[in-house]
């Protein structure tokens, strides 16, 4: 389904009003259409499926060795208060024979990330799409997150950041394989 623009853009000038403010004040004018895009653009994802995604690039590689890409920017909304989190994505996995290529796994983050979300959620949705999609041996995916319903409202902690992790296969299984992931990765013990 796609987003209702002008029906955004009506009550997005309806709270511009309700928070006292005046829509039709040079400023605000354009606003609430500002606002509609900008919300259809980071609620993109709930368009996007992963099979269009990924779109025939998974290549034939004999290779069992870990593949990681680390470091890959997310940027999402909390669907708690619709205001962003951004941070680090990092993906490890172990192929049985068939790889992403590459820009694909960051494709997949900000497919998930473009939805109103849970960074645990999101955390989960990354590592399960990337175990079914190749028949990974195993899967490791860490998000480190900072939250501004944390930073601007409420508590404020301004340095505060989320950890999650989702752990699949051989990287819950065995001990070994986690250390050599966060490692990788550079994760701070």
């Amino acid at each position: 389904m796609m987003p209702d623009i002008a029906r955004i853009e009506t009550l997005v000038r309806e709270i511009i009003a309700a928070l006292g403010e005046d829509p039709e004040r040079e400023g605000l004018v354009k606003t609430p259409e500002r606002v509609a895009k900008a919300l259809a653009f980071l609620t993109s994802g709930y368009k996007s499926d992963l099979t269009t995604l990924v779109n025939g690039a998974i290549f034939t590689q004999t290779t069992n060795s870990m593949v990681i890409v680390k470091n890959i920017e997310v940027y999402s909304l909390c669907e708690h208060h619709m205001l962003p989190f951004f941070g680090r994505c990092h993906i490890g996995y172990i192929p049985t024979g068939r790889v992403f290529g590459v820009s694909k796994l960051a494709r997949l983050v900000d497919m998930y990330a473009r939805r109103l979300q849970l960074q645990e959620r999101l955390t989960e949705q990354i590592s399960q799409a990337v175990f079914e999609t190749i028949d990974a041996k195993g899967v490791g995916v860490m998000i480190e997150a900072r939250h501004l319903c944390m930073m601007m409202r409420g508590v404020e902690k301004q340095n505060s950041e989320m950890v999650t992790s989702s752990v699949l296969g051989t990287f819950r299984d065995s001990q070994a394989t986690r250390e050599e992931f966060l490692a990788l990765i550079g994760a701070r013990g």
